[in-house]
């Protein structure tokens, strides 16, 4: 080979890898649809940088977490796989819980790794940390992000009202969680926090600032990159930084809501070219939101006016903001009703940017890329998962519940089935996008057929054709 030929497949190998588009994934967490003023137009809150991206690429309406609470959510985000095939069947990881991706399973930054990215996660980790049945901090924490695929990892074990407080960098606290902080209250309102260790360090309105900072370094950097950040916010505790605080009409919910949102636009104003890079802006479940929330923060709805709350199998529990930009690609100002899911994001994010998807990878993953385009069914189903493990699965307008209550938070949570009764609930959300009327008992054949499609999608190791 010539000089000038080594030269020339150099340089072609180098303008391809330049080609490559960047990803971006932000992750709100607890932001509720009607948090969002291109949602819900009569919010308590201002968020024009996630306005933004709404007019400037496509906006889901029907866009679901696979769970309606955190950690299975970040699981199915990661993976491509649904949470309630792993060993977590409900409920979430706690600050000291171990490693709960498996050893060897693909997520979407070892895809990317593979591919030639740099790869990095800043925010709320929330999948385990360590192999210990209690995260001992003060040893290299093994297996982190960084054995899932990532370069980089700066951020938090999990919800920042969770023990032991602490920041993690790489895989290392960067400070032990030698003091003690009380437990702030019963509540769960305003500033609410478990008690336990916290890093002398560590200051509550001080994360979400930090974890900006380093997701802004990240993607100022040459690409191709994939940078997933997790945010806190606006889970509790409410700790807004103080140029926030009083700044919305819905008090300190309303304050830290706007500051999310003021961190949304530095990260993609930071990122340059939009035509080059894929911008993805959702949360991990729906708002924890009761009447009282409502008449406490100014008379925001968080959830707009969905039935639920986080935790539950109802639409207030999973359904939620999804947008998506990318200049060249996605079309500005497109809204979209197709119904997508989180598990979608690695098929997604790999067909725009060309990475295969080798193996068992993604074994619930269907691209959103024709959604984004205007196609308006992409996935055969969305199967739901409550905060309890209740199940519901979604097919075209019908939605059935596999159990009476919500599953969640809201009560009850849990109705025992009567003899001879119902024991679970149908909606037709085309007519009934509320889910106030209960067709169970009136349209036995789609009971019949949606737990037959239920069944089996539980009892096959997939749902998206190998």
């Amino acid at each position: 080979m010539t000089r000038r030929s080594l030269l020339a497949g150099l340089g072609g190998a180098l303008a391809a890898q330049t080609n490559k588009p960047n990803v971006i994934i932000i992750l709100a967490d607890d932001l509720g649809i009607g948090d969002v003023g291109c949602y819900w137009p009569d919010a308590k809150v201002k968020t024009p940088n996630l306005d933004r991206l709404g007019k400037q690429g496509v906006r889901f309406t029907d866009a679901h977490s696979p769970s309606s609470v955190c950690t299975p959510t970040r699981y199915g985000l990661m993976t491509g796989r649904y949470c309630w095939r792993s060993r977590l069947k409900s409920g979430v990881l706690s600050g000291d819980s171990p490693n709960l991706i498996e050893p060897g399973r693909e997520t979407i930054a070892t895809l990317f790794q593979k591919a030639g990215y740099r790869t990095g996660v800043f925010g709320k980790w929330h999948l385990g940390l360590g192999s210990e049945a209690k995260t001992d901090y003060s040893k290299e924490l093994k297996p982190s992000p960084l054995e899932h695929g990532f370069n980089e990892f700066f951020g938090i074990p999990a919800s920042l009202d969770m023990p032991p407080y602490v920041y993690v960098d790489g895989r290392r606290a960067v400070e032990m969680p030698t003091n003690k902080i009380g437990d702030n209250g019963e509540t769960k309102r305003g500033p609410y926090w478990r008690g336990g260790g916290i890093a002398p360090g560590f200051v509550m309105e001080e994360v979400v600032p930090k974890i900006t900072s380093r997701a802004v370094d990240f993607v100022k950097k040459p690409g191709p990159y994939f940078c997933y950040i997790p945010l806190p916010a606006p889970h509790t505790p409410w700790v807004p930084a103080r140029e926030f605080q009083g700044k919305s009409r819905a008090k300190l919910y309303g304050d830290f809501v706007e500051q999310l949102d003021h961190s949304v636009g530095q990260i993609v104003d930071a990122a340059g070219d939009p035509s080059n890079t894929l911008v993805i802006v959702t949360s991990d479940n729906g708002a924890p939101w009761e009447k009282r929330d409502m008449e406490e923060n100014g008379g925001q709805w968080a959830n707009g006016m969905l039935r639920g709350q986080k935790s539950d199998t109802y639409e207030g529990g999973h359904r939620v903001p999804f947008l998506a930009r990318w200049n060249g690609k996605i079309k500005g100002g497109t809204v979209s009703d197709a119904p997508v899911c989180h598990v979608d994001l690695m098929a997604t994010v790999c067909e725009a940017a060309g990475v295969e998807m080798k193996g068992v990878a993604g074994e619930d993953s269907f691209s959103m890329m024709p959604a984004m385009r205007g196609a308006k069914k992409t996935r055969p189903h969305l199967i739901h998962h409550s905060g309890s493990g209740m199940f519901a699965i979604r097919e075209g307008e019908w939605k059935l519940i596999e159990g009476l209550g919500s599953g969640g938070f809201t009560q009850p949570a849990r109705i025992a089935p009567k003899p001879g009764g119902p024991t679970g609930q149908l909606f037709h959300l085309s007519v009934d996008p509320y889910e106030r009327e209960d067709l169970y008992t009136k349209h036995p054949e789609q009971v019949a057929r949606l737990t037959a499609l239920l069944n089996q999608a539980r009892n096959a190791d997939r749902t998206r054709p190998a």
